[in-house]
């Protein structure tokens, strides 16, 4: 494995299949999906079901203290060779730091998994270096926008299934980077294609998760890119008669994402494709082309007034100042300004 401090789910889990086990698995941080996936995993393949039934383990942290989860690390397997100690909502133990004391002589028999969602142990902390000394300290970071085209393709990939750029763009856009939510839409997509098909296309996630493959932020964007004042303003209309599927905070995040990151373009020092997307942390040079289009429509001076401009689009939207303007009116306006 890599060093443990930058250890990747990926790793953890080759690891568990090659059956090499570690008394301790610490999943930590902001992203619950690989939290899940590892603990789940692991609560799922390591026993049988008859082994589960007297092995297994399944505690809360707003339940118990860390005497009661080292007490049950502590018991030895009834069948099998293994136990595993699952500790849920570990975020509210609030005497963690006595963890040490079981990890000076942990069983190699127990599998004592930790939870530990939306937060992370302190670093300075001598805990974490006696955690990486037995087991696994894993940091389960959130995906950037930017990253989720390449999470979608990898997980259908995984599935047996390729999906069309187009349709990769509208998922990650629509449904952003809560990983759990993307997944299942993923899977329900799976599920829903038509007999002999191995791709996810923009019709079908047009049909099934309900996002217009005409009208939606990849294609505002795009129409932004290239100045299309026409195309942008269809859409914006097409999104104000329709606000439940094209919430005006969604598409400010959006824009202001894509703004923030091409203002980081300009000061690529490559501004090739591969240039580009390494400054910005793209895994395809394909996911730069709309930025190195853009810096030729739009110099820098510009791209910071754009920035100012959604900040102050999505300080309107929330009522501040007092005025009454409509969420359709706000998107119009800060169109004509982006444009003009």
């Amino acid at each position: 494995m890599a060093t443990k401090q930058d250890v990747s789910y990926e790793q953890i889990l080759a690891e568990l299949r090659a059956g090499r086990y570690r008394p301790v698995y610490y999943l930590m941080g902001d992203e619950p999906y690989y939290i899940d996936l590892i603990s789940d995993y692991i609560t799922n393949n390591i026993l049988s079901d008859e082994e589960k039934e007297f092995d297994l383990t399944v505690v809360y942290g707003g339940e118990v203290n860390i005497s009661t989860v080292i007490n049950a690390a502590k018991r030895y397997p009834m069948l099998g060779k293994y136990q595993v100690v699952v500790v849920k909502e570990a975020k509210n133990i609030a005497d963690m730091e006595e963890l040490s004391y079981y990890l000076q002589r942990p069983l190699v028999s127990t599998l004592l998994v930790i939870c530990h969602k939306h937060g992370t142990l302190d670093r300075r902390k001598k805990l974490v270096a006696e955690i990486e000394k037995v087991g696994v300290l894993f940091e389960s970071k959130k995906l950037k926008d930017t990253q989720l085209p390449a999470f979608i393709a990898a997980y259908l990939k995984e599935k047996g299934v390729s999906v069309d750029t187009k349709a990769a763009a509208m998922l990650s856009e629509f449904v952003g980077a809560d990983l759990s939510r993307l997944t299942g839409e993923l899977d329900k997509l799976i599920i829903t294609l038509p007999p002999g098909s191995r791709t996810v296309t923009p019709e079908q996630v047009e049909l099934n998760i309900g996002i217009s493959k005409e009208y939606n932020s990849f294609e505002l964007r795009s129409a932004l890119v290239v100045k299309d004042v026409l195309k942008a303003n269809k859409i914006i209309n097409y999104f104000a008669e329709n606000p439940k599927t094209n919430p005006i905070q969604m598409t400010l995040a959006l824009l202001f994402g894509f703004y923030a990151n091409l203002m980081l373009a300009y000061y690529a020092p490559d501004k090739s494709e591969y240039g580009v997307a390494n400054m910005l942390g793209l895994k395809s040079p394909w996911a730069a082309k709309d930025y190195i289009a853009a810096m030729r429509g739009y110099t820098g001076v510009k791209v910071m007034e754009i920035i100012g401009y959604i900040r102050y689009a999505d300080a309107c939207s929330k009522g501040v100042g007092g005025g009454s303007v409509s969420d359709g009116d706000i998107m119009r306006e800060l169109i004509f300004k982006i444009l003009h």
